[in-house]
């Protein structure tokens, strides 16, 4: 290396001590639990909270509005860890959820509640992103594999753990515990960040592109909330959901027409002319899409048609979650000693669609085992995909630009699943309203609707017609999603390898250093 080089490079962070790593990594998984926990322990609540506080009519809002400030806010987070230091921002971050985490257990009505809710979503969707952008100042992109295999461990066992904790908080204590449990263990991840992590300083004052930020908090919650009401809360054709789509349209335009001229954009455009971040947040979406509106259907399909409880039907999931976990703590490890990771989303999004393809199968006399089997396969190819993507969009940017390439892919998967579940829900209480309408006396299901709570009260003559009738708006469901996720597997195969870097921090290898952009 020339003096001149060595002159113009950018100081290199020395990696921290194994110790520090391990403390910090363990503080930055509890953070990860905490966020995703807290978007889905309140489900098995919902009743018990409404008996309680009343105001049945906004019962979505609890869940949507912490879905969507958790959503506006996760590029704004991004761009921040980068421009202030991810430790910073990140204990911000942390005590917004505390403060919110406690105001939603001192709630004393439902307005209290989502608006609450609202504000625990600010600080929980900084714990999400920050945490996984946060790994990349602790360990280099060649060993980072095995820490985001554990990350994608913890995403999955939250999915599960959070009804079950919420059931057992409710059964147990109260509510509200759901909600104030979260405030020690909060406590406790932000003492170890603050005395084990070690906070990389800016060199230069750098701009907060206010406008940018403010136009794509219109858009995603435009966006969020026309997928989360629309067809649900709210008719299709509504003025109120086509106007959501309007704002969303033009605030899109008007934010990458500001973008393209901001001095620091808060999701720079130039980081779609990287072949692999483009990929991976294609892929991203894709998968989002696909599995997480399809996923949905499957506690559904245990509760109708293998005729068990809410409770048992989240308990039968763990052989999905196994599958998770399996693949994403072996794939993590497997990229810390090969150095390479395309491999990992393509079999995972093959495994994917034939997950999805098998699913297209399931009837009213599958055996368990089928179903099981099902759900191993569609968990190791979630496992094989998910925390795959975020490594290979952070390995492929520049490390200023770590935390906005953390935080659009994870944007990109939130607004597909986002928009999976409203697509998949329409298409399946479709296909239902034409099966019952096909299959039914007129007036056998009062107004096109159905729980599985019904079941038992129908007559029994009916209920073999009202099995079929769902299994087959289940069935369309998985092959959409299936022929959906073969776009994922074409992508993957088209996403562009790079070398891991070898350093915390560091500009580029001195392999291939051109790969990275096309």
């Amino acid at each position: 290396m020339s003096q001149s080089d060595a002159v113009a490079a950018p100081a290199v962070p020395a990696d921290p001590p194994k110790q520090a790593v391990g403390l910090i990594m363990t503080a930055l998984l509890m953070v990860m639990a905490l966020a995703m926990l807290d978007q889905t322990i309140v489900s098995t609540a919902l009743p018990t909270i409404v008996g309680d506080l009343g105001g049945i009519e906004h019962l979505s809002w609890v869940v949507t509005a912490y879905l969507l400030t958790a959503t506006v806010v996760t590029p704004i987070y991004g761009k921040l860890g980068d421009m202030f230091g991810r430790k910073i921002v990140l204990q911000v971050a942390i005590v917004l959820f505390i403060i919110g985490s406690a105001l939603c257990g001192f709630a004393q009505d439902m307005t209290q509640l989502i608006l609450f809710r609202a504000f625990q979503g600010i600080g929980g969707g900084g714990l999400m992103v920050i945490a996984m952008a946060a790994i990349a100042d602790v360990v280099p992109a060649r060993q980072r594999g095995k820490f985001q295999g554990m990350f994608g461990a913890v995403f999955g066992l939250a999915t599960i753990a959070g009804p079950l904790l919420g059931g057992f908080f409710v059964d147990n204590f109260s509510w509200h515990w759901i909600f104030f449990i979260n405030v020690p263990l909060a406590l406790v991840a932000w003492g170890v960040i603050a005395v084990a992590f070690t906070a990389h300083p800016e060199q230069h004052k750098r701009k907060i592109d206010y406008a940018g930020a403010g136009l794509l908090g219109i858009a995603l919650t435009a966006i969020v909330l026309f997928t989360s009401l629309g067809g649900n809360t709210l008719e299709w054709g509504s003025w109120q959901i086509i106007s959501m789509i309007v704002v969303g349209i033009v605030a899109t335009l008007a934010f990458l027409f500001v973008e393209s001229r901001a001095a620091e954009p808060i999701l720079p455009l130039t980081l779609f002319r990287n072949n692999v971040f483009s990929m991976t947040s294609a892929i991203g979406f894709i998968v989002g899409l696909a599995l997480f509106g399809a996923v949905t259907f499957l506690p559904l399909y245990l509760q109708v048609v293998q005729g068990v409880s809410p409770t048992a039907s989240g308990l039968q999931t763990l052989p999905m979650m196994l599958g998770l976990l399996v693949a994403s703590i072996g794939s993590g490890v497997l990229i810390s000693r090969i150095g390479r990771y395309k491999i990992f989303p393509v079999i995972g999004s093959a495994l994917m669609v034939v997950a999805l393809g098998l699913m297209t199968q399931l009837g009213v006399d599958t055996p368990q085992w089928n179903v099981i089997l099902d759900m191993v396969i569609l968990g190791l190819g979630l496992g094989l995909i998910m925390q795959v993507l975020i490594l290979a969009a952070q390995n492929s940017v520049d490390p200023k630009d770590v935390g906005v390439a953390t935080a659009g892919s994870t944007l990109f998967r939130q607004i597909g699943g986002s928009i999976g579940l409203s697509v998949f829900g329409a298409l399946f209480a479709t296909r239902l309203a034409e099966g019952f309408a096909a299959n039914l006396p007129e007036g056998a299901i009062p107004d096109g609707a159905f729980s599985p709570t019904m079941l038992g009260e129908l007559p029994p003559e009916i209920i073999p017609s009202v099995l079929a009738s769902f299994v087959n708006a289940l069935q369309v469901v998985f092959l959409v999603a299936a022929v959906i996720g073969v776009l994922a597997f074409i992508l993957s195969l088209m996403l562009r390898e790079t070398p891991l870097r070898t350093h915390v921090g560091a500009q580029k290898d001195d392999a291939e250093p051109s790969a990275v952009h096309i």
